[in-house]
């Protein structure tokens, strides 16, 4: 499992990089914007524009991975969706690269920098604010279903999970006193909801469209942010993490949501059946890419408690809640 670092990206590693690849003098002001995975700044040129760069996490996705990001976002931004589409460095490609060392260690860190937009966090409150949600959605999978990702990850359990569970294992971050019952568990649900993704249709999708990545815009409606977890996945996984409980227990919010979805874009009510064990999957997925970050130093401040007995001892307990759930 890899678990390199950001050890070696200091914020002059980072104005001296954005600054060559966009050709950019900056005012040497830095924000760190919090990120679960990777490192996002705001910076600002002398001139008063601003930015945001965001450096890949190293060895997370290949260049095509990253690359397929992008165009899916630029491809957003011609069908005039609402999102932000990364800039062109010098060269007129959109990813640029700077290799850092310290002397003995060496690292390369992907970045790519985009225009700052604003905006406040959007609260869904009335039965239209949820069909908004249901419309940005439906276009959002309308653009994506017209070309293929091939280098991004399949949102299915043989294809994603069932990898993510073997990584944990192999690191042994799980303590012996909780393993088996863990992995035994994890495997006996994995292999339960497998069937239930047979014949589903995969196309590009968000992967990770909550209301967090979801700005409004003053006099410009609603904003859609952060594709970094792109993927190829049933069209229900961009709907459930909009919802505000359960599905079961937010039924008007999913009808108002699918309202607005299929006013621009079709939907197999069928899988609905898969929001409890994507669910899981999720569980699974953020467990194993925390893991890939345990060695980082801000990500050990942030989460003192992780990977010890008693972090264990709950995700079984989620585990468990989950299995019942599905």
């Amino acid at each position: 499992m890899t678990t390199r670092t950001f050890d070696l990206l200091t914020p002059h590693v980072v104005l001296a990089a954005v600054e060559s690849a966009f050709g950019l003098a900056l005012d040497g002001t830095l924000s760190a914007y919090p990120s679960y995975v990777n490192r996002v700044y705001g910076l600002a040129a002398e001139g008063g524009q601003a930015y945001v760069a965001k450096f890949y996490r190293p060895g997370r996705w290949s260049e095509e991975a990253i690359l397929e990001e992008h165009t899916f976002v630029q491809d957003c931004a011609e069908a005039e969706l609402p999102v932000v589409a990364p800039l062109q460095e010098r060269d007129g490609a959109t990813l640029a690269s700077v290799t850092s060392d310290d002397g003995g260690t060496e690292e390369t860190f992907d970045f790519a920098l985009y225009p700052r937009k604003g905006g406040r966090s959007f609260d869904a409150e009335s039965a239209g604010d949820w069909v908004r949600l249901g419309g940005l959605v439906g276009r959002l999978h309308a653009v994506g279903e017209r070309r293929q990702a091939e280098h991004r990850l399949a949102c299915t359990p043989q294809a994603s999970t069932s990898e993510f569970l073997r990584e944990l294992e192999s690191a042994g971050v799980v303590p012996a006193k909780h393993a088996a019952e863990f992995f035994g568990l994890a495997r006996e649900a994995l292999a339960g909801i497998a069937p239930l993704f047979d014949g589903v249709a995969l196309q590009r999708i968000h992967g990770d469209c909550h209301r967090g990545n979801i700005l409004d815009r003053a006099g410009e409606g609603l904003l859609l942010i952060d594709f970094d977890d792109m993927m190829r996945g049933p069209a229900v996984q961009d709907l459930w993490l909009l919802l505000p409980d359960r599905a079961s227990s937010s039924r008007r919010e999913l009808e108002l949501i699918l309202e607005g979805y299929e006013a621009f874009h079709p939907f197999q009510r069928a899988t609905l059946g898969l929001i409890e064990p994507l669910r899981l999957m999720r569980l699974v997925y953020y467990l194993a890419w925390s893991a890939r970050q345990r060695d980082d130093l801000r990500f050990r401040q942030s989460n003192p408690g992780w990977g010890g007995e008693a972090f264990w001892s709950k995700e079984i307990e989620d585990l468990r809640d989950q299995l019942a759930a599905i």
